[in-house]
């Protein structure tokens, strides 16, 4: 068994806040994958503010299915 897969499968037995943490950690010591240049990070941002000024748009996980067909 190679050392990552160990190690993934250590951390696959940490309790979920711990999981989450360590992600959040090894995610920060790679580089950005989008730039502020980036279409599609200046889209999220534009939806984040829309939801930002109108919550009443937002759809629950339920209702996304159902627009989806699911």
């Amino acid at each position: 068994m190679s050392k990552a897969l160990e190690i993934y499968h250590q951390v696959l037995d940490l309790p979920e806040d711990q999981r989450a943490s360590l992600v959040a950690d090894i995610l920060d010591t790679l580089p950005a994958s989008l730039s502020d240049e980036d279409e599609g990070l200046a889209e999220a941002r534009r939806r984040s503010k829309q939801m930002d000024e109108d919550p009443n748009i937002g759809m629950t996980w339920d209702e996304i299915k159902v627009s989806l067909g699911r």
